[in-house]
């Protein structure tokens, strides 16, 4: 594997970790451990700035190149991950605090 090979499976890591992160944070949500659940996206979000830097150098790496850009079905792939594990998390973190939100005040309408 070289050495853009290697950077685009750690964007594929960072992002399938960030994701795995982000849906565990919504089971926390079943179990009403909202503490927890916005911990773990606190955790989804760092690997979230591992892939968009790594993609940063990726993107940086190619402009500083002349000639024309190849981007193959290994990088497009990274993009795929990448940008559904944001959107999944970005989803799941509105979840979070939705039903934190209505959790409250049914307990507080039955206090």
């Amino acid at each position: 594997m070289n050495e853009n090979e290697l950077a685009i499976v750690k964007i594929i890591s960072s992002s399938g970790e960030n994701k795995a992160k982000a849906f565990e944070a919504l089971k926390c949500v079943k179990t009403k451990e909202f503490n927890k659940a916005r911990e773990l996206i606190k955790e989804s979000r760092h690997l979230d700035l591992e892939a968009h830097n790594m993609q940063t150098q990726w993107i940086q790496q190619e402009m500083s190149q002349e000639g024309e850009s190849v981007v193959g079905m290994l990088m497009v792939h990274a993009q795929d991950h990448y940008m559904t594990s944001q959107l999944a998390r970005d989803l799941i973190e509105e979840l979070v605090e939705v039903f934190d939100h209505l959790f409250s005040k049914v307990n507080d309408t039955l206090n």
